[in-house]
């Protein structure tokens, strides 16, 4: 019987795991360094560049605290993608709870980038109008005035293109769960627009 490399990790992650469970915890410092660059990876798309690190780390202890609770149903990678996924959400519901965004920060340009976005729903359109100064001003502007949750499921469904089941299983939610918060997401968003519009 062959092996392919994913199958070879996965059993090899299995053994390290059940090494940590009977007292060898060195041994997760194996599964930091294996996993860190996807997980940051994950973890820098969706909080602000210098809360990654802090929050990559934070995913890594929750992980090491859950284990007992891995049933080694699946693999440890996508075990581990939910909880960066859902430490994401964390970090934005505590971040919510202190900032405000001032709507008169934004003008006319930024009216129309979010426009385009919630319309075109289009990850193209997407990346190339992130590398603009103000397409970044106006999404956060945007995501700030939706809920930590809302805001998740809008980056995964209409910004990273995950497919409703994909996000559903990072979440941990049910499908039709996603896809009800993902419209009413879609909605806030185009109220806060006509809201802008009358505004500037």
């Amino acid at each position: 019987m062959s092996w392919n490399q994913d199958e070879l990790t996965e059993t090899d992650d299995l053994q390290i795991i059940n090494h940590i469970l009977d007292g060898e915890v060195n041994q997760y410092e194996i599964l930091v360094n294996r996993y860190k660059g996807y997980v940051m990876k994950i973890v820098s798309s969706h909080v602000h560049y210098d809360q990654a690190a802090e929050t990559c780390h934070d995913v890594f202890v929750r992980a090491y605290q859950s284990l007992p609770q891995f049933k080694h149903k699946g693999s440890f990678k996508s075990w581990i993608s939910r909880i960066a996924i859902r430490t994401c959400h964390d970090y934005w519901r505590t971040r919510y709870r202190s900032r405000e965004l001032s709507m008169t920060t934004l003008g006319t340009y930024h009216t129309d980038w979010i426009d385009q976005v919630v319309t075109d729903q289009s990850k193209e359109q997407y990346e190339r109008f992130s590398r603009q100064k103000e397409a970044r001003e106006v999404l956060e502007w945007a995501l700030s005035h939706l809920s930590a949750q809302e805001r998740m499921v809008l980056e995964l469904v209409s910004l990273k293109e995950y497919s409703v089941k994909e996000a559903a299983r990072l979440l941990g939610w049910s499908s039709a769960n996603v896809k009800v918060r993902a419209f009413r997401a879609r909605g806030k968003l185009k109220k806060l627009l006509e809201k802008l519009d009358k505004d500037t």
